[in-house]
């Protein structure tokens, strides 16, 4: 079989065998019709941009936190007494946490106006699956872009299965904006996007929500807390391993981790010199990205409990956004797979990665496992060597 050449020194290359071909075709399918035109920016969108990112820039510049980006992120109140609801997806009762996020950008941080509009996001969402015999490991699991029902994150992030077949306690947050938060027709369409301000705001009300969430878990005798999220939840999901101390593995699934440099990659070549024009892409959203990118902290998770999977034809979030995150973390143990991005969900290779990075871990609800002192080494999944 015909080989793709080498796209990063080091990354492993597929076989381009038809079903190969069919995954990238359908990324960049998706591709299209996210990109399409009557998707892009407006003239004036890119004047607001630039002058949002300008400010920010000077403001955190001002405030150290470019030099310092864990003292932009504040503590949050620990989540005591959430109101609680019952559903049912999949042939699966659950419960629902919702509580008031409590967070707002600063107000003198750009964008924190159009920020406090967004009535439905103030409360936040968390459907959890427990076993209530004996206290069991539990493991956050955080949805991708779009995503945020019931329905969806079961499926997205196997959540049945870890909490059927590991016998785990699941939380599932609701990223901002995303499901019943949403404000958009399209569920996470205005976290991400070309407000580049707005993704700022999003992330680092995502690491406030996920980490009160994780005060809650505490108050639940947890044996260990493990974190795992896929796509836009992968991003999610590094930056808060590196953030709290309180997880004691965490799994990166078909991760983002630099937007700015992902939109550039995206964009038409008339779009991507306008904003370079505007000083917006190869300027000022990469330097303010800073305080919410996961390659400008040190995870707080021992290398040998820090696992990734990426697609080898994921178009969209691209494997080098990946193959960036494996070399910061040290070249944890890697699981690249020969399918596209969303192609995870039925790759045997992936869901067996997975379940061995949990197990061995500490994460099995079926024994007595302790993860939180447990100590075995990582799965023997390859890595693309260094």
């Amino acid at each position: 079989m015909r080989k793709l050449r080498d796209p990063v020194p080091g990354m492993p290359v597929p076989d381009v065998t038809p079903m190969f071909a069919a995954h990238v075709a359908m990324d960049e399918l998706i591709l299209a019709l996210v990109m399409g035109p009557n998707r892009f920016p407006r003239r004036a969108d890119y004047e607001r941009v630039a002058t949002e990112l300008r400010r920010a820039r000077r403001l955190f510049e001002a405030q150290g936190w470019l030099d310092d980006p864990r003292s932009y992120h504040r503590e949050p109140p620990p989540l005591d007494e959430p109101a609680v609801s019952r559903g049912w997806a999949l042939g699966q009762s659950y419960e629902r946490l919702l509580f008031p996020s409590g967070w707002q950008p600063r107000s003198e941080e750009p964008g924190a106006e159009r920020w406090a509009t967004y009535e439905h996001n103030r409360t936040a969402v968390a459907t959890v699956l427990r076993h209530r015999d004996r206290p069991r490991p539990w493991v956050v699991g955080v949805h991708g872009f779009a995503m945020g029902s019931a329905f969806m994150d079961f499926v997205g992030v196997h959540a049945l299965r870890l909490h059927r077949e590991l016998g785990l306690n699941v939380a599932l947050p609701v990223l901002p904006l995303h499901g019943a938060r949403k404000i958009n027709r399209l569920s996470g369409e205005a976290f991400l996007g070309f407000d580049l301000i707005n993704t700022v705001h999003g992330l680092t009300q995502a690491v406030w929500d996920v980490r009160r969430v994780l005060t809650w878990i505490e108050t639940q005798e947890p044996v260990g807390i493990a974190m795992y999220g896929v796509s836009l939840g992968g991003y999610v999901t590094a930056l808060v391993a590196s953030i709290d101390e309180r997880l004691s593995c965490v799994i990166a699934g078909i991760p983002v981790v630099d937007f700015p440099g992902l939109i550039s990659a995206h964009s038409p070549v008339h779009l991507r010199m306008r904003a370079i024009e505007h000083e917006i892409i190869d300027g000022n959203a990469e330097v303010v990205h800073r305080v919410i990118s996961p390659l400008a902290f040190e995870p707080a998770v021992p290398v040998e409990r820090r696992f990734i999977f990426a697609g080898l034809g994921d178009r969209l979030a691209r494997p080098s956004q990946a193959y960036r995150l494996w070399l910061h973390w040290e070249r944890p143990s890697t699981c690249w797979y020969a399918g596209n991005h969303v192609g995870y969900l039925w790759s045997t290779q992936v869901t067996d990665f997975i379940l061995r990075a949990l197990t061995s871990s500490g994460f099995d609800g079926r024994g007595a496992a302790t993860a939180s002192n447990h100590r075995r080494s990582a799965p023997s999944e390859p890595a693309p060597p260094g």
